[in-house]
């Protein structure tokens, strides 16, 4: 019978594997909000998002809520690493029935003892402070956290009872309290568990804590979570504190297979039968009750005691843990279990004293098992969620089952180590985790109060309200109308180049066009077929070596009129005479569909001869000079008007090109009676705005930040460009550099020591920002790129670059959206709608590869015009099919 008890506690590996399993699903639930509320391991979030770093100091008062008992704490943190607080307390019985009265008389009493404390241990400078005194509330009782500052209890358990306190915000029940009180310069920072408080009373600088286990009369767990995993709560950047409450894990019948006889009575027998199932395998208020059962039913299956009297073993609660560590944890023969058990009333044998000793090791052995169990979950889950090989991470253990059973260490290590091999986990002792622990929370809460007010400062200017956006949508609105007007054009920051094109795409089109786009050192043939089917194209790239950008204009137009007759002979077209497309991104004043002045030159290109001349002659003349007759050039155009055109065969409503990559501009359809810089007013024609240059007038001035105004000075072009370089990709990684470089100044990142590399210019390229925004990238990627740069990088610091990058992204989205509002509802009014429904086709690295941008850009457009239904397509190859869908709607429309 013995053995078969022994069995009966002792769960095999295979079944703890599958125990972690299944713990492991139920933190995922408890973590989601659509099955949080079935689950049983809750998962409450704790809004504690840091551990101590060593600098936290100054005066804290903690109060914690005892069993029949309040007490109070002066905890003076000196910022070295707090390796040396100094500590003042003092303990308060309750008065009898207190703990089954009135909430708010308990709370009183509580707010009583805060200053009667105060009184007795202060300093005279310490209340006459000007300043609050912060104050952290430990207070063990399950809560729905919704604040550090905030939470409503949910239920009273360890015999409280207290009237008019279950579903209330508690912190606020303390502050009411408190400020009845003379002095009442004390503030509730923060509210925890005690769990919470275990954790962070093992944070000693270099050394954070990111586990606690509290193997106690109850049994809890808390743990650094990624935040975006935590649902329940907003928080979506670094870490949060989560509150496992794992002692319900089981209340599902999960545990139901390892139960034995003995579990099933002590849990009849509780005060809530079939809930906190975990717990009462493993709290030190229970194993008592275990053992004393096992006793009665081997003692009646005359396995122990026979012969002897064993009333003294149907006494609920006779047998208590303090017992059950005197028989264990002595080695030496027989004698003390022996004195134990007599003390107890019982008459036990030589050998009933080995019997019942290897009961209770077996009761405790398991209880430090199932410890290990919950652990081993929690580190696989910890190295999953940050997408690590291996693990190694410091767990602080607190409770009477750790500090009592010499054993339990020793279990919970090789347990977990076997159920989690891929996880190291160290165990540190905790040092008054409810009182020590708690000043650490409330320090934390304050330096991150703190560093959150700095951090606000410095991004406060990057951040635009809706009125900003208004005020710039305005603004573009007035330019627009400058650049459109005969008079007023010369002098407008938004050129509004007319181009031309007078219609989009209808979808009609048909035929075999050429097209060619000249953008930079690489220049391309396209052959584009436009039948029923769709659009198909064949396409060569030629490179247009470095002596001829640099030589004559004729050397330049009779290379390309080379590599056009070259690609021809390829496909097989030197016989036809194809309509072609000419995409020219180079500033040119456009003065028909087929005739554009070169303006100036820029990416390299500084061939003679062609500045202040038609490019389109430019390219007739080589031509004729080549004898190459079969080119009939029908229309210049650039990327953005490309962009509109591409997507407009698809989409017939698409009257927008956009591009948002490493520059910035937009196009769209003004009605002709709206053009003063051309003659007639019948039909439509595209817009060039050229809006990079919005700004340069100096409107934009009030939005220009110091950041700016930094890299607008080491640009080529100084005070040009300047709406260009608040958006667009070319300029965004430094804007974000200039940031940090000043964050590091400001002590707000990398302990304030910035790398040489960080203060090498453009060395923060903008697709960072892209890798960095990734939602749910684990963060140790980010710290990759930051050691990529030199930098010693903190999990907080990670956190802190990813909302830089956030802020100055959205920024740029946010403007380019009020810069089209301006365009949609100009384009709105002009048409005499109530609702506008547009589409625009865009383009570049930055809209199409960011995560976020074109989200931002969305919102911030429907937020801003209301009246306008805009849908966004993404442009295919705008400078070539684009070119060639502008020379198909010339031919359709001669």
């Amino acid at each position: 019978q013995i053995q078969r008890a022994l069995r009966s506690l002792c769960i095999p590996l295979e079944r703890l594997h599958i125990m972690k399993g299944h713990m492991m699903q139920d933190m995922c639930k408890g973590l989601s909000r659509q099955t949080h509320a079935q689950a049983k391991v809750r998962m409450l979030p704790t809004y504690i998002c840091s551990t101590p770093n060593g600098t936290e100091k100054g005066n804290f008062l903690v109060v914690e809520l005892c069993q029949n008992q309040v007490r109070t704490l002066l905890v003076t943190l000196y910022g070295d690493g707090n390796m040396s607080p100094q500590m003042m307390y003092k303990f308060f019985d309750m008065p009898e029935g207190m703990m089954q009265g009135e909430g708010e008389a308990l709370f009183n009493f509580i707010a009583q003892c805060v200053s009667q404390f105060l009184a007795e241990t202060t300093t005279p400078e310490i209340s006459t402070s000007e300043e609050f005194l912060p104050l952290g509330f430990v207070f063990p009782f399950t809560c729905q956290q919704t604040q550090l500052d905030k939470a409503e209890l949910l239920s009273w358990s360890k015999g409280f009872s207290c009237s008019g306190v279950v579903g209330k915000d508690v912190v606020q029940m303390l502050q009411s309290a408190i400020n009845k009180q003379e002095p009442s310069h004390v503030q509730v920072v923060a509210l925890m568990n005690d769990t919470v408080g275990t954790m962070m009373t093992c944070c000693t600088e270099g050394r954070p804590c990111e586990i606690a286990v509290v193997a106690d009369k109850g049994s809890n767990c808390c743990f650094m979570a990624e935040a975006y995993l935590v649902e329940m709560a907003e928080e979506t950047s670094g870490r949060m504190c989560v509150n496992t409450e794992w002692g319900c894990f089981g209340d599902d019948g999960t545990l139901n297979d390892i139960l034995t006889p003995y579990d099933v009575s002590v849990d009849e027998e509780s005060c809530n039968p079939g809930e906190k199932r975990f717990e009462k395998l493993v709290g030190t208020l229970y194993l008592g009750e275990i053992v004393r059962h096992a006793l009665i039913a081997l003692t009646a299956e005359k396995a122990l005691f026979t012969g002897t009297d064993t009333a003294v073993l149907k006494e609920k609660g006779v047998f208590t843990m303090q017992h059950i560590l005197d028989i264990i944890n002595n080695e030496d023969g027989t004698s003390d279990v022996k004195r134990v058990l007599e003390v107890l009333g019982l008459q036990p044998s030589e050998r009933d004293c080995g019997r019942v000793q290897q009961i209770c090791r077996a009761v405790v052995g398991r209880a430090a098992t199932l410890h290990a169990v919950g652990l081993a979950a929690i580190l696989s889950y910890m190295c999953q969620t940050r997408d690590m090989e291996t693990l190694m991470v410091n767990v602080g253990v607190e409770g009477e089952l750790y500090k009592g059973y010499r054993r339990f260490e020793e279990i919970l290590q090789s347990v977990s180590r076997l159920l989690s091999p891929e996880c190291l986990a160290t165990l540190l002792p905790s040092r008054d985790g409810s009182g020590r622990g708690a000043a650490m929370v409330t320090a934390v809460a304050l330096r991150l109060a703190a560093q959150r007010r700095a951090v606000n400062e410095v991004l406060g200017p990057l951040r635009l309200t809706h009125a900003d956006l208004e005020k710039v949508q305005a603004l573009m609105r007035q330019e627009m109308e400058r650049g459109l007007g005969k008079n007023t054009n010369a002098t407008a920051s938004v050129r509004m180049l007319p181009t031309y094109v007078s219609h989009t795409p209808d979808g009609t089109e048909r035929g075999d066009f050429l097209a060619l786009d000249l953008g930079g050192t690489n220049f391309r043939v396209l052959v584009v077929r436009v039948t029923e089917e769709g659009i198909s194209m064949a396409s060569e790239i030629y490179v247009i070596p470095a002596a001829i950008m640099q030589g004559t204009g004729d050397a330049l137009f009779e290379h390309i009129i080379d590599c056009i007759v070259d690609f021809q002979t390829k496909q097989n077209l030197m016989t036809q005479t194809l309509p072609l497309g000419f995409t020219f991104s180079f500033p040119c004043q456009q003065v028909g569909l087929d005739k554009a002045l070169l303006l100036t030159w820029t990416k390299g290109f500084t061939a003679s001869g062609c500045v202040g001349q038609d490019v389109v002659q430019l390219l007739r003349e080589a031509a004729h000079r080549k004898q190459h007759s079969g080119l009939r050039v029908v229309a210049l155009l650039n990327d953005t008007v490309g962009t509109m055109m591409s997507c407009g065969y698809d989409d017939p409503k698409c009257e927008i090109g956009l591009i948002v990559g490493t520059g910035t501009n937009a196009c769209y359809m003004e009605e002709m009676r709206n053009v003063g810089t051309v003659e007639g007013d019948q039909g439509r024609m595209c817009i060039n705005m050229e809006w990079g240059a919005f700004g340069d007038n100096g409107c934009l001035d009030h939005l220009f930040t110091h950041f700016d105004r930094v890299v607008d000075e080491t640009t080529i072009n100084p005070g040009k460009q300047r709406f260009e370089k608040l958006i667009s990709g070319m300029y965004l990684g430094e804007i974000v550099r200039q940031i940090l470089l000043v964050m590091t100044e400001k002590q707000l990142l990398f302990q304030g020591r910035a790398s040489a590399k960080l203060q090498t210019r453009n060395i923060f390229q903008t697709k960072f920002l892209s890798t960095i925004e990734l939602n749910g990238l684990a963060l140790r990627q980010i710290r990759t790129i930051l050691n990529e740069l030199e930098l010693d990088a903190s999990f907080e610091d990670s956190v802190l670059l990813r909302e830089v990058c956030q802020t100055v992204s959205l920024r740029a989205a946010q403007l380019c959206a009020a810069g089209l509002a301006a365009v949609v509802e100009k384009m709105r009014e002009n048409r005499g709608l109530e609702r506008l429904s547009v589409s625009v086709g865009v383009d570049g690295t930055l809209y199409k590869l960011h995560p976020c941008f074109s989200y931002n850009l969305q919102k911030t457009l429907k937020e801003l015009a209301p009246n306008c239904d805009v849908s966004f397509h993404l442009s295919e190859d705008g400078s070539g099919k684009g070119a060639a869908l502008v020379a198909a709607v010339a031919c359709r429309t001669a």
